[in-house]
């Protein structure tokens, strides 16, 4: 019997996306490369704990949570993060910043001065740029001042981002645009916390990284998985990567597989499996030919 891997979710490292496993294993992703698992035949998904702590139930979560944990370390975690505001008292540094995902999808959020743009590209954001830097607290009110004053969210579903990634502009001016327009807006505005120091502007393309621009963008993608199966597998060339999601050529075409739904899996090698998991037509954007991407 094949060995199996448990994944631990997808990371961006500076030379693109890698998928780590549970034990350290890590598998970097370069685009053409063929990725491809099965699911182990009577596997059973189950919660990947919280906090580095595995679940001491071992609670099975359904195969559509991108989460994969159940109700009680989805609480655990989430109350020991940044976003739900419990770590006032955290020294480190943060950054407030603009992320653009398409167009009209433009979102505020903050993000350890640390981590750099590891934040974005975790998010696939398509373009972003810096708006201040200071203390944990005066990012926070200066992100809801910035969502206050200019109706930006803090929060854009991935479902919106998938949809309109094959309505991208062109060039890095038309794709920076909007952001260069809603920074100049930001700075503009009264109450910024004293201790939040404004940053300039400095537009940061992610398109070619992505490999959603240029010569070497993959065809448009046409579906997209909505969870992992007991039995099932999927397989295919990798022709572009954007935050969680890998573009995968498979044999009905090009299917967008969000990471998040291969954790608390049991998976095993693959070969020339048919891409045997679950399937919905990917949604388009208003006015989007199929034929862009």
């Amino acid at each position: 019997m094949a060995q199996a891997w448990r994944c631990a979710g997808l990371r961006w490292a500076a030379d693109g996306p890698v998928l780590s496993w549970v034990g350290g294993r890590r598998s970097v992703l370069a685009r053409g490369r063929r990725v491809a698992f099965g699911v182990a035949g009577e596997g059973v998904r189950t919660c990947v704990g919280a906090r580095g702590h595995a679940c001491p139930v071992r609670a099975g979560v359904p195969g559509r949570s991108t989460g994969a944990r159940c109700e009680e370390c989805a609480r655990l975690d989430r109350a020991h993060s940044v976003a739900a505001d419990t770590m006032a008292d955290d020294p480190r540094p943060y950054r407030v910043y603009l992320a653009w995902f398409g167009p009209g999808l433009v979102k505020v959020g903050i993000t350890a001065y640390e981590r750099g743009a590891a934040r974005l590209l975790e998010q696939g954001a398509v373009c972003f740029s810096w708006l201040g830097r200071g203390p944990l607290m005066a990012a926070r009110r200066t992100e809801e001042l910035l969502r206050a004053a200019l109706g930006v969210p803090d929060r854009i579903p991935y479902a919106h981002k998938r949809a309109v990634r094959s309505a991208l502009p062109g060039s890095r001016a038309e794709r920076t645009a909007e952001i260069a327009g809603l920074h100049a807006r930001a700075l503009a505005l009264g109450g910024w916390p004293e201790a939040l120091t404004p940053e300039p502007f400095q537009g940061v393309d992610h398109a070619g990284v992505f490999g959603i621009e240029g010569a070497g963008q993959g065809p448009a993608a046409v579906a997209e998985v909505t969870g992992l199966v007991a039995g099932g597998a999927i397989g295919g060339e990798l022709v572009a990567a954007a935050g969680p999601d890998l573009h995968l050529a498979t044999e009905r075409g090009v299917v967008v597989l969000d990471t998040r739904l291969m954790t608390g899996w049991e998976l095993v090698p693959a070969g020339g499996e048919p891409c045997a998991v679950p399937l919905r037509g990917l949604r388009r954007a208003a006015g989007v030919q199929d034929g862009l991407f």
